[in-house]
Parts: C-alpha cells; sequence; structure tokens
C-alpha cells in the first residue's frame, strides 16, 4: 500500500467516492433531460459517463490512496494482505469505509444540488427483487476479480481503463445495472433520480454486494493461490523518471 499520510488517503477515499457518485447521479439526471422518452438511451448516456469519470478518478487519487472508492474491494484488501500485512490494516479499513460512505453521500447531495433539485430527496425507485439481487453478486464477485488480478499480474498501470470499462460493460450485462458499491448504493437513496434506489431495497442490495465479495475472494484464491503476497498492489504507480526515459527510449528506437 501507498505511503502517503493517513489523512492524505482518507481524503483521497473521501473524495473519490464523493466525485464518483457525483458522476453517477448527475450523469443521470441529465440523460433524463435530455432523452426523456428512451430509457436506453438513458442507460447509455449514463454507463458511459460514468465510466469515463471513474478510469479519470483512479487516475487522480490511485497514487495517494490506492482509489478503492469501494468498501468491498478495501475490504477484500484487509482479508486477503491480513496473513502477510500487506494491504490496509484493520484501523485502515474502518477509515476507508467511513471515508467512502461520507463522500457517497456528500456526492449524491452535490448531484442533487447542481441540478438544483433538494440536497436530500429519498428515492421511490423500487429494486427489489431476486434475479436483481443475483446481478448485484456477479458485478461485485466480477470487479474484485478483475482488480486483484491486475495487481496479481503487476498489471495495475491498466486499472483506471480496465476497471472503467468493467464498470460501463456491467451497467449492461447485469439486471441490477451493476451498483456492485455499498457506499454507492447508500448514497443512491438519498437522490429521487434515475439512479436512486428506494432506502428499503438498500440492505438486500448490500448484501448482495457482501455475497459478490465472498465469491469473488474465494475464486481469487482458487486462481491465484499467491494473491495475498499482491494485495498491497493494488494502486496505480507512476513510473519513476528512469522508467519512463527507458520507455520512452524504447518507442524510439
Amino acid at each position: 500500500m501507498t505511503t502517503e499520510a493517513p489523512w492524505r488517503r482518507l481524503l483521497a477515499e473521501f473524495l473519490g467516492t464523493a466525485l464518483l457518485v457525483t458522476a453517477v447521479v448527475g450523469s443521470g439526471i441529465m440523460a433524463t433531460t435530455l432523452s426523456p422518452n428512451d430509457t436506453g438511451l438513458q442507460l447509455l448516456e449514463n454507463s458511459v459517463a460514468t465510466a469515463l469519470a471513474l478510469g479519470a478518478l483512479i487516475l487522480i487519487f490511485g497514487p495517494v490512496s490506492g482509489a478503492h472508492f469501494n468498501p468491498v474491494v478495501s475490504a477484500a484488501d484487509w482479508f486477503l494482505g491480513r496473513r502477510t500485512r500487506s494491504g490496509l490494516t484493520t484501523r485502515e479499513l474502518c477509515g476507508y469505509i467511513a471515508a467512502q460512505s461520507a463522500g457517497a453521500i456528500g456526492g449524491s447531495i452535490l448531484a442533487n444540488l447542481m441540478f438544483a433539485l433538494p440536497a436530500v430527496e429519498w428515492s421511490t425507485k423500487e429494486r427489489s427483487a431476486g434475479h436483481l439481487w443475483l446481478g448485484e453478486v456477479v458485478a461485485t464477485a466480477g470487479l474484485i476479480l478483475l482488480v486483484f488480478a491486475l495487481a496479481r499480474a503487476g498489471r495495475s498501470l491498466a486499472a483506471p481503463a480496465a476497471v472503467g470499462a468493467y464498470i460501463g460493460a456491467a451497467y449492461w450485462f447485469t439486471s441490477s445495472t451493476s451498483f456492485a458499491n455499498p457506499a454507492v448504493t447508500l448514497a443512491r437513496a438519498f437522490t429521487d433520480t434515475f439512479a436512486g434506489i428506494d432506502p428499503s431495497s438498500v440492505p438486500a442490495f448490500i448484501l448482495a454486494q457482501l455475497g459478490g465479495l465472498l465469491l469473488g475472494v474465494a475464486l481469487l484464491l482458487a486462481l491465484y493461490p499467491q494473491v495475498d503476497h499482491r494485495a498491497d498492489e493494488v494502486h496505480v504507480q507512476h513510473p519513476s523518471a528512469d522508467e519512463h526515459a527507458a520507455g520512452v527510449a524504447s518507442q524510439t528506437s
């Protein structure tokens, strides 16, 4: 894990999660404004904006905190690194989850205010059905597999594009439109817009995401037995000046 000061890491998680939710909710509001009679186009606009914003946010905050923006990613990082003392400590995990949750709620409120809506308007969009919960299990397990497989293969530099692409695609191939994030799920209850979820639907969604976390971790341990030795690499690193120069030289030779 990055050696940045703890407060910087928590601030990065707070800001990154806040801006991610702002992108999710804000693009949903804009989509319904621009394409009021076409739900498919609304989802396309929402998913593209979210995927691009997520990739950019990982680039911005990854070198500071690892750009988890998601309690299940942080929990997996803690669990996989506990034996080798890599990844997050228990105290850091609690801090990350608190920062992510607070940031997510703040991002939802910010999006509402930017579009001249009440700061908090509880969603009335019920999302309560077994097939939706199954979609959340699949979306979350896939995300965990992707993030830690990239770390295991030493390809964390691909995370911004890969994670953004996965979330954008999962909007379409999962029945739930891929929340895959307990903090984001909670925050989306604060907005009665396209991206919202009724507060009564939130607990089951979060339980399904925790199920996806367990499934994802189990599959990781089966596919990558040494993944716990790379848990601390779930972040985006900047190449050193020498590495950059070597890369430029190899491209021009």
